[in-house]
């Protein structure tokens, strides 16, 4: 009964464990004020629904599982703020899930979109943030200013409050991505958007998106291993969940699968009944994008089908139920959203502005699969390699590399060098993979040297143990001794991603990977000062 009750409760006001019960209050946060609320208030009452490492670890522990009432419960909450599901097809949604890519694609639908439709008003639910949580819900590709977002965040949170759960089952508030699933449906209808993306959270079937009963086009991007306590270690257990998302007399798009994952999501088109289940093909290298092009072309070619479908449906251009050819010849507004399309931090370059000479290169990859792409993209000309091969000299490389826990860094770093000796021999270079990178650093997601977390970063996720003995990065360190035994250059196991800016910033005329994590990723961003060029689409 213990174990159940962990494996479905992940942010609940009270739980059980032995024979004590303990409370966990309602806002952790500062003493609000009676002056409005600020968004520093609105942050630390969020912060406040995360779940703590302790309930975490007791989950892994007794066997993660998916909440088999996860849709019921998220309906439950949605009725609190005043909404009924079918409201929700008012938001003309556009739902987006997979493994890998589901962000970037969410992206490039949302350029290609606004392309088509400039007077229209578009919503994007993504995740996670790099450095802002208001970076999730966007208006018009524009993050919630922190005044819009602390508006409508207490307007959620005071009706949750003022309200009960219909079921005695459903924690009395919903947990952190709950909560802002939330509040992005109502902060969309409350702004009466035109369209809706909507990027899943995790798997599709049971994640708290998947409550829109009537979508308009539902799009499934490249199948991994991901997440797989959860969905399930069998490419066909993953595609079955990312295949929930499919809806009866909706379009059911994918991109090319393994045999295993297509066979899978057809299954799940037929059963729910779709409209139409369609395998969408790879753009052309000639198409230019507006984020790097290799890895994305699939995913660029489902967004631009997704918008083609969207349209054809909205416009009333079809009948309905009827079957939509695919678009074969790109129109000049979808070309234009393909190459203005901006998704930071993935396959991202960015120039220090302290430092002249030193070069960051952005990727929040955390699966072997992005990851492999990733170092596709860093190890070629002109990005992380020398425009010839055999050139003298080079920047030096350092990689900045964390992992989260539950994910394998073994497995992560045998990707990374594996990737790297293939892209050295596809190019001609003399380069070793084992001397590729001059400086090495582990560090954890903890932003500041003070040990503590800008409020928008902060997880409670991470094991306060766990920080202080930086006991994943220790064992990340370890793989990397026994995976490159012969390495000459350095490897450095620091507590902060301050810390890792610093030991990084000690080198000149150095490029510097930082991946593994996105939340990596933003608080670098965040502590090397690099906002206002790596979030601006503009820089």
């Amino acid at each position: 009964r213990l174990l159940m009750t962990l494996s479905y409760r992940f942010n609940f006001l009270s739980i059980v464990t032995h024979t004590k019960r303990l409370k966990l209050s309602r806002f952790h946060g500062r003493r609000m004020s009676t002056a409005a609320p600020t968004y520093r208030d609105a942050i630390d009452a969020l912060n406040s629904l995360q779940t703590n490492a302790a309930i975490l670890e007791a989950v892994r522990a007794a066997g993660a599982q998916l909440n088999p009432n996860a849709i019921p419960e998220m309906i439950d909450y949605l009725r609190r703020v005043g909404l009924e599901p079918s409201q929700l097809n008012n938001l003309n949604v556009i739902h987006i899930t997979g493994t890998k890519g589901k962000g970037s694609t969410s992206a490039f639908t949302d350029s290609i979109l606004r392309a088509a439709r400039p007077g229209w008003k578009t919503g994007l639910y993504t995740s996670p943030h790099l450095v802002a949580v208001r970076e999730r819900i966007r208006i018009n590709g524009e993050p919630l200013s922190e005044e819009e977002f602390t508006r409508y965040f207490f307007e959620v949170w005071n009706l949750l409050q003022n309200t009960k759960c219909e079921a005695a089952t459903t924690p009395f508030m919903p947990n952190y991505f709950r909560y802002l699933t939330l509040m992005a449906f109502y902060t969309f209808n409350q702004l009466k958007v035109d369209a809706t993306i909507l990027e899943v959270g995790i798997g599709g079937r049971s994640d708290s998106t998947n409550i829109v009963p009537k979508p308009i086009v539902t799009g499934v991007t490249a199948l991994g291993y991901d997440h797989t306590r959860l969905l399930g270690e069998k490419l066909s257990q993953i595609a079955n969940q990312k295949g929930g998302i499919y809806k009866a007399r909706v379009p059911a798009l994918t991109v090319e699968q393994p045999e295993e994952g297509i066979f899978e999501l057809g299954i799940c088109a037929a059963e729910q009944r779709a409209s139409q289940f369609t395998i969408v093909d790879t753009l052309p290298s000639t198409i230019q994008l507006g984020m790097f092009f290799v890895v994305l072309l699939s995913n660029a070619g489902l967004a631009v089908q997704l918008v083609h479908m969207f349209l054809s449906i909205t416009d009333h251009a079809i009948q309905g139920g009827s079957e939509i050819e695919p678009l074969r010849s790109l129109p000049t507004s979808f070309l234009d959203g393909l190459k203005n399309a901006h998704w930071p931090g993935r396959c991202q370059t960015v120039l220090d502005s302290k430092l002249e000479g030193t070069k960051w290169f952005l990727d929040g990859a955390h699966t072997k699969e992005s990851l492999a792409c990733c170092l596709e993209w860093f190890v070629s000309p002109a990005v992380g390699l020398l425009d010839s091969p055999v050139s003298d000299g080079h920047p030096l490389r350092v990689l900045i590399f964390n992992c989260t826990s539950g994910r394998s860094g073994d497995d992560f770093l045998t990707a990374i060098l594996q990737k790297i000796e293939e892209q050295l021999t596809t190019h001609g270079s003399l380069e070793k993979k084992e001397a590729f990178f001059a400086k090495v650093i582990f560090c954890s997601n903890v932003t500041y040297a003070s040990g503590n977390f800008k409020g928008d970063l902060t997880s409670a996720a991470m094991s306060t143990t766990d920080n202080l003995n930086l006991k994943t990065q220790r064992e990340i360190e370890a793989a990397w001794n026994k995976l490159v035994p012969t390495y000459s250059g350095t490897v450095h196991v620091l507590p902060s991603i301050e810390d890792a800016v610093e030991e990084a910033r000690k080198m000149l005329n150095v490029s510097v990977l930082v991946t593994g994590s996105l939340h990596l990723v933003g608080g670098v961003i965040e502590v090397a000062g690099l906002a206002d060029r790596a979030l601006s689409p503009k820089a």
